[in-house]
């Protein structure tokens, strides 16, 4: 359904050059979609961006790039100017810690930045707009996590996916703009360079022992990315979408203590150790992603152990590669 869909159809992805947003603009580009991207602009390259690390291979496909910071009401206008049929909303500052010493910037990223982006798409008439909300917008929760469970973030990260969740569905009852509202859980896979997984695979390919925050045995619903694409892809043809935030997710919990020896069974030579709690960690995350499955009939495919293996394969053969260039 996906790929008739959005052949031919203008498409932009914000944060396209990040580690979702190059997968979903793999997936869009092979569906046959006209897509342009929205980037971070820097002193650099200024809008007219030169490198896009992440979309190196197929940068000469998109129709068009754009620089700029989602946070600042630029975005309204270079949207409306783009006129895309369908947007994807992943540009964010992700890194949770990165909230801890800089929450106003986060803040205006997150929160602020899907406003823009939800003006622009209302400006130019999109036909769907899909906000990528997080998992993190629940906080701590001792069973597993529906749609209608209440939302506690823990951080202030977690609270401006909150508020940019609630924007979103508050433009679609406001405006009847067709939003429909993504809320992935923990993500990885190839590209992905911060998190536990992507973290602790590097550190054991150093040959460096893997340090633990807190006893480890917090846990997470870890998503491999192609799963992840898919739902994105879904969240944005699929007409029981709109209105709708949906969760994404295995419907598995695995302690970080079992992803690092999974990483240290893979590689060896390395031990597992534990330093001080992170600030603001949540104990317990688990998807019920029952509802993508009745709406859609989605589920993830990659499991836990299959998918680090994938992830460690992909980082060795890039290393590879760069040493022999």
């Amino acid at each position: 359904m996906e790929g008739q869909h959005y052949k031919g159809k203008r498409v932009l992805v914000t944060g396209a050059d990040g580690f979702m947003g190059s997968h979903l603009v793999d997936a869009l580009l092979a569906q046959g979609a006209i897509v342009s991207v929205f980037v971070r602009g820097n002193s650099v390259t200024g809008t007219n961006i030169n490198r896009l690390k992440n979309l190196s291979h197929c940068q000469d496909k998109l129709a068009s790039v754009i620089g700029g910071d989602v946070g600042n009401p630029d975005t309204i206008s270079l949207i409306k100017n783009n006129a895309p049929e369908v947007i994807f909303h992943l540009a964010a500052d992700a890194y949770v810690p990165k909230s801890f010493d800089q929450p106003l910037e986060v803040w205006q990223t997150n929160a602020t930045g899907t406003l823009h982006v939800l003006e622009g798409g209302r400006a130019c008439g999109a036909q769907r707009i899909v906000c990528t909300s997080s998992s993190e917008v629940f906080g701590h929760c001792a069973g597993s996590i529906d749609e209608l469970t209440e939302m506690r973030p823990t951080s202030l990260y977690g609270a401006s996916k909150c508020a940019a969740d609630r924007v979103a569905f508050a433009h679609y009852t406001q405006f009847n703009t067709p939003v429909s509202i993504i809320r992935p859980f923990n993500t990885y896979g190839p590209r992905h360079t911060y998190d536990v997984i992507p973290y602790f695979i590097k550190l054991a390919l150093d040959g460096k022992d893997l340090t633990v925050h807190g006893d480890g045995t917090q846990t997470r619903d870890f998503s491999f990315v192609s799963d992840t694409v898919e739902g994105f892809l879904l969240m944005g043809s699929h007409p029981d979408a709109i209105g709708r935030a949906v969760n994404f997710g295995t419907g598995i919990d695995t302690t970080v203590n079992d992803v690092a020896k999974a990483i240290q069974q893979h590689i060896g030579g390395i031990e597992i150790t534990h330093g001080d709690a992170r600030m603001a960690e949540v104990q317990k995350m688990r998807c019920n992603p029952s509802l993508a499955k009745e709406l859609f009939g989605w589920e993830a495919k990659v499991s836990i152990s299959e998918g680090i293996r994938k992830n460690i394969e992909h980082v060795k053969a890039t290393t590879r590669k760069k040493e022999l260039v």
